[in-house]
């Protein structure tokens, strides 16, 4: 059994990442940090639990019983909990903030984009993982990226309110954003610069523009970035090379029909859609932000650390209504 730590276990990736591994045949929660909160049950916080575990949060890490740490604190944390703590030689880190996901060439953490790259994310210690704006849209171009085909991208991308985390802000309140959309952060999402960095990982040529206006969506779960850009392949070709490119992923499938939100929420899946239109090519991708866009990813890429078959424990069924 892998033994697993969670550090910072009350937020909604935490939430997300303790059900998830509830569920997987081999892996065990040894401990679960959260000094908020230390001594309270698990299922009072995360109540989609409640009568599936006993378990209580604590503010003590035994670092030497577990084989894995997750770390799922607020961005900016995570540097400063790598810089206080030694940690044992044999003790794997996935990190979900976005403390490690630049600056690839000078950071000893793998970006964990397992469809890029399962060949790094395999044989490492310390792990990245991925936004989930940046998961949801890098699945969309990756195929033309390392086919050398990216010219000036567009993208729109809406995303549910849980995307925002736990903590309430004006934006995130009920009566604000039920039956309201916005954008914000239009041009400058944090997530443009890892995408940007994979991108000219795979397209050394590539400089821009991407160009990324980020909505907020009046649901709780999921993203879907509708990507287009100038391309010189027709629709036909232009599929062929999707489903090759992903053909050995488990978790990401070319739809032939529209794809749309309810097919992904509560799955690891990431579901695409390509299509042509004049001298543009269109790609829409739909995921879950918590699942895919995070925690599920982050399992995936623990199995994958640990030798396993990187779906085990994933197979999670869609809330088609």
């Amino acid at each position: 059994m892998i033994k697993v730590g969670i550090v910072g276990g009350a937020g909604y990736t935490a939430g997300e990442l303790i059900r998830i591994l509830m569920g997987h045949p081999i892996a065990t929660i040894e401990w679960i940090k959260s000094s908020s909160n230390a001594g309270n049950c698990i299922s009072d916080v995360h109540t989609d639990l409640v009568g599936d575990t006993d378990m209580v949060f604590t503010d003590q890490m035994d670092f030497d019983a577990v084989d894995v740490l997750f770390l799922c604190m607020g961005h900016g944390k995570s540097k400063g909990f790598m810089e206080n703590h030694e940690l044992p030689d044999n003790l794997k880190v996935i990190d979900l903030s976005n403390d490690f996901r630049l600056n690839r060439d000078d950071n000893e953490f793998v970006y964990g984009l397992p469809e890029v790259n399962r060949s790094k994310v395999m044989s490492c210690r310390y792990l990245a993982n991925p936004g989930c704006f940046a998961t949801s849209i890098q699945l969309a171009l990756l195929p033309l990226a390392a086919s050398h085909l990216l010219s000036e991208i567009h993208v729109h991308a809406i995303t549910g309110s849980t995307g925002a985390g736990q903590a309430p802000s004006a934006t995130t309140h009920f009566s604000w954003r039920n039956s309201n959309v916005s954008a914000y952060k239009a041009f400058g999402h944090q997530h443009l610069y890892e995408m940007s960095e994979t991108m000219q990982e795979l397209m050394p040529a590539f400089d821009g523009p991407f160009n990324f206006v980020p909505i907020r969506g009046n649901f709780s779960r999921g993203i879907l970035a509708s990507v287009y850009l100038d391309c010189d392949i027709d629709e036909k070709e232009a599929i062929t090379l999707y489903n090759k490119f992903y053909s050995t992923h488990p978790f990401v499938t070319v739809a032939d029909q529209p794809v749309d939100l309810k097919q992904v929420v509560n799955t690891n899946k990431c579901l695409l859609h390509v299509s042509k239109y004049g001298t543009k090519l269109h790609v829409v991708s739909v995921i879950d932000n918590l699942t895919k866009g995070a925690s599920g990813q982050a399992v995936q890429n623990m199995n994958l650390m640990f030798g396993l078959d990187e779906s085990e424990g994933l197979r999670l069924k869609p809330v088609a209504f």
